[in-house]
């Protein structure tokens, strides 16, 4: 069976960046051929702040993919138990998230600990 990925991406800026839809399906796409994975066209997030209303939505139907894929890890939600609780239910299912700038993907419990203190990182320079 081929591995599929769908895409994931923002239309709005995440941690200070704003990147265009099309830069961001095009990085997808990259990183899909370079690893042998067939990309399926990305689902695009609502522009309000803190909504994850479609990244919920694919984790209910993850039954056709072999797991996702987004354009950066801080796609995913600022809240920490936010963030741990999406993880997890997305390995509870065997599949695994992609992160296609970071080049990351996360499929173990240790792969959400290395995510999460990438994501401490990151914070603690924006606020410096």
């Amino acid at each position: 069976m081929s591995k599929i990925l769908k895409g994931y991406i923002f239309s709005r800026p995440f941690m200070g960046e704003r990147v265009p839809q099309s830069v961001q399906n095009l990085v997808l796409r990259n990183y899909c051929e370079r690893n042998n994975f067939i990309y399926q066209l990305s689902t695009v997030e609502y522009c309000m702040k803190d909504s994850f209303l479609h990244l919920n939505n694919l984790l209910k139907n993850l039954n056709l993919y072999s797991g996702l894929i987004s354009y950066s890890l801080f796609q995913l939600p600022e809240n920490s138990n936010k963030r741990y609780y999406l993880l997890k239910s997305l390995i509870s299912k065997k599949k695994v998230f992609h992160f296609a700038v970071e080049n990351r993907s996360v499929s173990s419990l240790k792969d959400i600990e290395l995510i999460n203190d990438i994501w401490a990182v990151k914070q603690t320079l924006q606020s410096n």
